[in-house]
């Protein structure tokens, strides 16, 4: 009968050999476990699995940090890509509203300096105003 996989200090020991590396070790246990599974013919492949976790909270003992972790990082990572999705949406949007204007008769490049100068306060643009100013008429073209 196996022994349970431990820690002692650094070194992991997993049916009875020792592993300096605690990523060995971990991968010595994991692949101990998978054994286990296969033999009590529970084994099933992770491609037919779907989104289950590899082993249950019995077989590990508790719910690892690693499968937080993970779990944490998934979420994150298919909030971005819904965002994302969204972005896609809202350029398309903007995109189609440029074309209406320009249709229209307007001057996009007038359109979104506009914007630009709308986002910015009041003193902000004077500054850049001023700045401006200043620089055209070191070079003489005011």
């Amino acid at each position: 009968m196996a022994k349970k996989p431990t820690i002692e200090g650094f070194v992991s020991v997993i049916d009875g050999v020792k592993y300096d590396d605690m990523a060995a070790g971990a991968a010595a246990a994991v692949a101990s476990l998978a054994v286990k599974r296969k033999l009590e013919g529970r084994g099933v492949p992770m491609a037919e699995r779907g989104n289950e976790e590899m082993f249950t909270m019995a077989e590990t003992g508790s719910e690892t940090s690693q499968t937080v972790a993970a779990g944490q990082l998934r979420a994150l990572i298919e909030r971005i890509e819904r965002l994302d999705e969204e972005k896609k949406t809202i350029a398309e949007d903007i995109k189609e509203v440029f074309a209406e204007a320009k249709g229209t008769g307007f001057d996009t490049k007038a359109i979104r300096t506009i914007l630009r100068l709308r986002k910015k306060d009041q003193a902000e643009r004077q500054e850049e105003d001023a700045i401006l100013d200043l620089y055209m008429a070191a070079l003489g073209m005011v």
